[in-house]
């Protein structure tokens, strides 16, 4: 095997060969008698049902109904549907079936951010903060199918809010954190947006963001009449404004960078 990267550079780090043998894709692999990595390819490719029920299996995720196929190609592979007839919330599997096990106390994430501020969340911390905001959401009104944007920085709450709106069957809609207003604003009428969540800062290469500052200036843009405040169940820990059919959420949590 070269040394190097076909667009340059040296490998940085090669796994030994204990590295391998305790490694899930190693674990995978002699549960399956593969003998090694080409095998697995030839297979993989060759058997998609089994590779495919295989993965699924292997990282246990679990489904509220289960699925009558694995993939459907027949309209073609554009168009390949994945676990047909099934039905499963990927919060589910990423947060609540961990609770009540020791993977609960464990970290799920950790957020270092540019200013030399860390926070580590373990998953029943995320868990319940999700939880939280997820009930916030429905308390505000919003159903399955309604679109939620996100105009937020990479941060815990961002998580947070990713995840809360997922598990009430809502749309993400992702919002660059860098977009001014008129490019916020556009994206939130395009998709028909129902709630807008940002934060009030970060910062970025060394300079404060003021996020929120945006949200106003869009606040501004709207015609008289058409923006009010609503009060947010208080244990949910954001304010609110509305903006017509549009709610607009602030993330607290995030110091306003400088204070």
């Amino acid at each position: 095997m070269s040394p190097d990267f076909e667009f340059g550079g040296s490998i940085a780090w090669r796994p030994k060969s204990d590295d391998i043998e305790r490694s899930r894709l190693g674990t995978f692999m002699r549960r399956h008698g593969l003998a090694d990595y080409p095998a697995l390819l030839a297979r993989s490719t060759r058997e998609l049902d089994w590779f495919w029920n295989a993965v699924i299996a292997d990282l246990d995720i679990q489904f509220y109904e289960p699925y009558e196929r694995v993939i459907d190609a027949s309209a073609g592979l554009p168009w390949t549907r994945w676990c047909v007839g099934g039905r499963m919330n990927i919060v589910h599997n990423c947060l609540d079936k961990w609770i009540g096990t020791p993977t609960e106390h464990q970290a799920a994430l950790h957020w270092e951010g540019e200013e030399g501020v860390s926070r580590t969340m373990s998953y029943g911390e995320l868990w319940r903060e999700v939880n939280r905001a997820a009930n916030g959401l429905r308390a505000l009104g919003v159903a399955p199918g309604d679109r939620v944007a996100l105009f937020m920085p990479m941060s815990p709450e961002l998580v947070v809010a990713f995840f809360a709106t997922l598990k009430i069957g809502a749309i993400v809609l992702p919002l660059f954190s860098g977009y001014g207003a008129d490019a916020v604003a556009t994206r939130l009428r395009d998709a028909e947006a129902r709630v807008l969540v940002v934060a009030d800062g970060f910062w970025r290469r060394g300079q404060p963001v003021a996020s929120a500052s945006e949200s106003t200036t869009l606040m501004a843009s709207i015609p008289p009449g058409h923006t009010h405040r609503i009060s947010p169940p208080k244990w949910l820990g954001w304010s609110l404004v509305s903006i017509g059919s549009v709610l607009i959420l602030y993330s607290l949590a995030l110091k306003r960078p400088g204070g």
